[in-house]
């Protein structure tokens, strides 16, 4: 704990400093391997949700088409 009275004297001179020092309490350290750690878990998360979405989004998997979406051929001799 860095904080209290501070004298210092040389010479025959006496100066003192008083020192006040806040400690973080909730701080968290963060460091190279905490960064890349992070960076490294979103790119994994977007990935990851960029398949999920294809996969939902990106095929018609059994989709049967209804009646209505069939067009009916009409037999003509002439187009034949």
């Amino acid at each position: 704990d860095p904080r209290g009275l501070y004298v210092c004297e040389t010479g025959g001179q006496r100066r003192s400093l008083q020192v006040h020092y806040r400690m973080c309490q909730n701080c968290i350290e963060v460091d190279i391997p905490t960064i890349s750690g992070i960076v490294v878990a979103d790119v994994v998360a977007t990935l990851l949700l960029a398949v999920a979405v294809y996969c939902i989004t990106g095929h018609d998997r059994g989709h049967r088409s209804r009646a209505s979406d069939k067009q009916n051929l009409i037999a003509n001799e002439l187009y034949q």
